[in-house]
């Protein structure tokens, strides 16, 4: 084979929808961090320029993995797994504090996050997992190990008081439904959910009374397939279920944590306490709600835009930088977004389903649940549909170890799939 036909079986369409991500996404950076009216693209002493930086780098990161063997991730998928591990590890001992979060070392002048490497290491180490010929995701031995690999970064994580992150690990449920986990965990995951909203909306007794009804009504419908025994078993579940959420909502979570989610489920029926909250709890929610709407259909225009170049959304050029899109761009912006997101998901998922390997298969799951899992919670977060988490978009948002972590997972992906060619 010629050195020039292997680039050939690089999936170029991945490629280009990463590049155009990025490359939008530096756009809006420059909108949301830009503070004179020229544009300073090389001097590296602004959030834009510094950005420009860290897709230089990336550059180089995706061709140092695009150069090594597809086979070395795999192999070598546990040893990634452990020094993921120690790094975060490390982080209690040489870690730098940032907005109460000890989740970054200090390196010079640069802060490195290794929580979103670990990411990509834990997705190895799963697919290697699942990929064991001796491992059955229906047996409940496998399954607790599974659960470990995946338990372990996330709560080392948590540890550091970075809940956002954490969360993002709740994605690998969909990988190990794709590769054989039962049905009846994904079940009880929506029974779980349900219950724990209801609990806090409308109160445990009321949840419990309603949860009963349907219960016993799917028991009448369905009493050939179900024994008396399973909607007394899931009554008492959901009892214990809805006060312990209530008692954590009240006791555990801290007052900040409470009113984020008060905010979200209109929980506070006191309109001047109400209003307070947002103030404090939701400002950069509503500035952002008011940045979106004010863009109308075509946007104001690239740096038009009133609330951005005023400042008006704090972290605008992190977490909120959907904000600058809706703004300047318009719904036609947001629309073009979430349309290359769509699209980049849908083309990880195509490929991940003709992968000859498990490992591979599984690998490219874990690469699109990832990247859903932030794309759905930080869009729905800044459009006020679920509480404020701080999770960064991918490829969009400013941040050097954010934009290398999403970049290393992804490429890993295209690497594995370049053994063979595929078509669209």
């Amino acid at each position: 084979m010629r050195q020039t036909d292997r680039y050939y079986k690089f999936d170029w369409v991945t490629i280009i929808l990463y590049f155009l991500l990025v490359g939008f996404g530096l756009v809006n950076i420059i909108s949301a961090s830009q503070s004179g009216n020229t544009i300073e693209l090389f001097t590296f002493n602004n959030p834009y320029s510094k950005q420009l930086l860290f897709i230089g780098l990336s550059v180089i990161l995706i061709m140092l993995i695009l150069a090594i063997d597809s086979k070395f991730y795999e192999r070598f998928s546990s040893i990634i797994y452990l020094v993921s591990l120690f790094s975060l590890i490390g982080l209690f001992v040489f870690g730098k504090n940032v907005n109460g979060a000890t989740s970054w070392y200090g390196i010079g002048g640069m802060t490195l996050q290794p929580s979103e490497f670990a990411k990509a290491a834990t997705a190895l180490a799963v697919a290697k997992f699942i990929s064991d010929l001796n491992t059955d995701l229906k047996n409940l031995k496998d399954q607790l190990k599974i659960v470990f690999i995946i338990s372990l970064p996330a709560l080392l994580i948590l540890l550091q008081n970075d809940a956002g992150s954490t969360l993002v690990y709740c994605a690998f449920f969909f990988v190990l439904y794709r590769e054989g986990l039962p049905k009846i965990y994904l079940s009880i995951a929506i029974f779980i959910v349900l219950i724990s909203v209801s609990a806090l909306k409308i109160g445990p007794l009321i949840t419990v009374i309603i949860c009963s009804i349907f219960l016993f009504l799917l028991y009448y419908f369905r009493r050939k397939k179900m024994r008396f025994i399973q909607p007394i078993a899931l009554i008492i579940l959901g009892l214990g279920l809805a006060y312990g959420v209530q008692s954590f909502y009240q006791y555990i979570l801290k007052p900040h944590q409470q009113d984020r989610i008060s905010l979200w489920l209109r929980l506070e029926k006191d309109p001047s306490k109400l209003e307070r909250m947002k103030k404090t709890f939701a400002y950069n929610l509503n500035e952002s709600e008011k940045a979106i709407s004010s863009g109308g259909f075509t946007g104001k225009g690239f740096l038009e835009g009133t609330r951005t170049t005023g400042k008006f959304v704090p972290e605008q050029h992190t977490d909120y930088i959907f904000s600058t899109v809706g703004e300047e761009w318009g719904f036609l912006g947001t629309m073009l977004t979430i349309i290359l997101f769509i699209l980049l998901l849908l083309r990880v998922l195509h490929l991940a389903e003709l992968q000859k390997s498990q490992f591979s298969r599984a690998y490219g799951y874990a690469v699109a649940s990832i990247l859903f899992f932030h794309f759905m919670i930080n869009i729905g977060m800044v459009m006020g549909l679920i509480p404020t988490i701080g999770i960064p978009l991918p490829f969009f948002s400013y941040g050097g170890s954010g934009l290398w972590g999403f970049t290393i997972l992804l490429f890993i992906f295209i690497k594995l799939d370049s053994n063979k060619i595929n078509e669209w």
